[in-house]
């Protein structure tokens, strides 16, 4: 069996709900997370999707920040978990049911964490380092019960390699980029020998990049971006992703460009082969 999952920073579900549509209808992915949705559950456009085969629904709503929502072709069970030290809506966590099991879908949005990288005078960033810890914390215990499948998704707010963003030097000093967040994000990786699908089969000479500022007239031209978005898998996917091989990933770069008010952010895909 093979499952397509897929991961979008939407930056407001309700204002771009027709761009999700049309990815859906493209892409045809089984499962999507959606970060920054900006609504509060009952108020999500739960019917457009529906009306596309995705029946499953899992929504964490905060009115006009933040939130996380999953939406899924296949069954949706919901998991108990906490993350966010300050209560906000900043992940969804499910079981996705894959014929006579199941896989963890665990859906983020980690916080931005201000403009200052210093922890003692920026309570944004202390805030970002917090929920980094508690998450480190909840899958180094998981990976000491070797209980399961689970993929990370979502819009991390890290760029982690030197070319994940458009240039290492300038980006050392500046909030997403800063040593302390890539090395403490580095640490969350290997706390559960998690496998970060975009660089599998990219050379480190590569630049990528999920994310352009909506400053500037023309931010595709001048190409300054960042990959914030990340697809992660536990150890007893890792050969599920190496099945697949590198056309089996995508970051969807045109779809910055899609329509006048897009989200500045795209989606990322991975398809897993499950009998691998």
């Amino acid at each position: 069996m093979k499952i397509k999952l897929a991961t979008w920073n939407i930056n407001s579900v309700r204002l771009r709900q027709d761009q999700v549509v049309r990815f859906l209808k493209e892409q045809q992915p089984d499962v999507l997370g959606l970060q920054e949705i900006k609504c509060l559950e009952e108020v999500f456009p739960y019917a457009p999707f529906r009306e596309l085969g995705y029946e499953h629904i899992e929504v964490a709503g905060q009115k006009g920040y933040h939130g996380a929502a999953t939406i899924s072709r296949l069954p949706l069970t919901r998991m108990d978990t906490k993350f966010c030290p300050l209560g906000h809506a900043r992940h969804v966590s499910t079981k996705v049911k894959t014929g006579d099991t199941s896989i963890e879908f665990h859906n983020f949005y980690i916080p931005a964490g201000g403009d200052v990288a210093d922890p003692k005078i920026n309570d944004k960033f202390a805030h970002k380092l917090d929920f980094l810890e508690t998450m480190r914390r909840y899958f180094a215990d998981r990976f000491t019960q070797k209980d399961g499948r689970l993929v990370l998704v979502g819009d991390f707010n890290i760029a982690p390699h030197e070319n994940d963003v458009w240039s290492h030097k300038q980006l050392l000093k500046v909030v997403s980029h800063t040593p302390l967040e890539v090395s403490i994000l580095e640490t969350l990786r290997k706390s559960h020998e998690f496998t970060d699908c975009s660089r599998l089969f990219t050379d480190d000479a590569d630049k990528l990049f999920s994310w352009w500022s909506y400053r500037g007239r023309d931010p595709m031209k001048s190409n300054r971006g960042r990959r914030l978005d990340h697809i992660w898998v536990s150890p007893a996917l890792h050969s599920a992703v190496h099945a697949g091989g590198k056309p089996a990933h995508e970051i969807h770069v045109p779809c910055r460009t899609w329509h006048e008010k897009p989200s500045d952010h795209v989606p990322m895909t991975q398809v897993l082969d499950l009998r691998a």
